[in-house]
């Protein structure tokens, strides 16, 4: 009798996990760059109950293995910004914080013309070094953008002119550690930085590839599926007290 009352107790705490998991998916329909995660169970402890002339399987519910990503390819969506830039295919945008020195990799190709001052090699007349303000690609959160050779890549006054943004990929994304809602830093298993292959676009950036409709879905089963947990435990409960109301 416990069993199932800790089966159902378990079942719901991990439902409500998987809710958590597709309401930041619906909460993210419009970010762009943003892959949809998934929610992936496993079977618990489980074995063969002997019975009349045969065997019948019990176990002891499930629970969540992981989270995965999905990483299609999400929408074209054209803002008419010129530095937007988009991925076609495999890869991702490099972002460097060049206080931290944190390298992360994103979707998102939503850049923006992004100033920093830059030591010129002179100084004034107090000694001073001199600086000027150079403009570079961003992502306007004080990061900026890594070219195909690994440099920043200097933005000038013609905004149409096609630039040299690097595309970068690992042979593996399992595991990769999601930092905020596009960004991600990739962990040893994935392999070491290689080329991507996508074809990169500009004037148009990655929309999100969350589908409303089959997370309102997974929200629905989600949802089921927390009440029959919750009624497992309080039909064991009821039991418990019957049984406990014999014995006295």
């Amino acid at each position: 009798m416990n069993q199932s009352f800790y089966i159902g107790a378990v079942g719901a705490s991990q439902q409500l996990k998987r809710l958590n998991i597709h309401g930041d998916n619906i909460a993210n329909l419009n970010t762009l760059g943003f892959k949809a995660n998934r929610a992936d169970f496993t079977a618990l402890l489980y074995q063969d109950h002997k019975g009349i002339n045969t065997e019948l399987p019990m176990g002891v519910g499930t629970r969540l293995l992981m989270t995965s990503r999905n990483n299609e390819t999400g929408p074209v969506e054209d803002h008419g910004h010129p530095l937007d830039y988009m991925i076609e295919g495999d890869g991702f945008f490099a972002l460097v914080d060049l206080v931290s020195g944190e390298v992360s990799y994103t979707r998102n190709g939503a850049f923006v013309k992004s100033g920093r001052e830059v030591p010129t090699g002179e100084v004034d007349q107090y000694g001073n070094p001199i600086t000027e303000r150079v403009y570079y690609l961003g992502d306007n959160k004080h990061r900026f953008v890594l070219s195909d050779v690994g440099g920043l890549i200097e933005v000038g006054d013609d905004l149409t002119k096609m630039l040299p943004v690097g595309i970068f990929d690992y042979i593996n994304y399992d595991g990769m550690t999601q930092i905020d809602d596009t960004r991600y830093l990739p962990v040893d298993k994935n392999g070491n930085l290689i080329y991507g292959t996508g074809k990169l676009r500009r004037g148009v950036v990655e929309g999100s590839n969350a589908d409303l409709a089959e997370e309102y879905t997974k929200v629905i089963e989600s949802q089921r599926a927390y009440g029959m947990a919750l009624k497992m435990v309080q039909t064991s409960d009821e039991i418990e007290t019957t049984i406990n109301n014999l014995r006295t």
